[in-house]
């Protein structure tokens, strides 16, 4: 019998086996995958953006709404409906995130010409090549594993297959928590090669050209 070799709190020790297993738990993380998002897969959107999991009212339509103007006057409703709204006319505007197959998250990315606040706010020439990441959600009990970065990795592959020749960020400088991380952690993005194009001590614009 494996004998103990570690103290645990109060004095206690514990087994080999268990502490190998405490460690095996932490280091290994999960395989992280990507869908687009579709018609098929609307329903697994609802899923992230529900009340269940805390995000229950945006809806991801806070670039497609045309200004910052009464945005938090906006209900539920609303911004479901518009979202439905997006959905009937084809746009799909995404991927969900997987981690060892199970519904991780979501990230906003799309051509970033199709976004009139987005041009007006920083002041874009028109691009028809260049794409835009506007939000990143995790779910709560898959944060801090790593997903993110992971996640936009493979976003970026699959955005330059679709003739994407840059993809802008929009992260809040700054920001700890996960309410403010919704553009993106600017770190993870620079990580992954994005470069400042813009300066602003509050919402830099970062650019990764393909």
């Amino acid at each position: 019998m494996t004998g103990p070799s570690r103290f645990g709190a109060e004095g206690r020790c514990f087994p080999r086996w268990i502490l190998h297993a405490i460690v095996l738990r932490v280091s290994i993380a999960p395989a992280i995958s990507i869908k687009r998002l579709s018609h098929e897969s609307e329903v697994e959107f609802h899923r992230v953006h529900c009340d269940a999991t805390g995000s229950g009212w945006c809806h991801c339509v806070t670039w497609w709404v045309p200004t910052w103007q009464h945005w938090t006057e906006r209900t539920t409703d609303d911004n479901a409906a518009l979202r439905a709204a997006l959905f009937k006319s084809g746009i799909h505007d995404g991927y969900l995130i997987y981690a060892d197959n199970a519904l991780a998250g979501w990230v906003q990315a799309w051509k970033r010409d199709a976004f009139v606040k987005l041009a007006a706010q920083f002041n874009i020439p028109c691009d028809d090549d260049a794409w835009m990441i506007g939000c990143v959600l995790i779910l709560p009990r898959f944060r801090r594993m790593g997903c993110v970065q992971k996640a936009l990795g493979l976003i970026v592959s699959d955005l330059r297959l679709r003739g994407a020749r840059t993809i802008d960020a929009y992260p809040k400088r700054g920001a700890s928590d996960a309410s403010e991380l919704w553009n993106g952690p600017e770190s993870t993005y620079l990580g992954l090669g994005f470069e400042t194009v813009r300066e602003d001590p509050k919402r830099p614009i970062l650019r990764l050209s393909l």
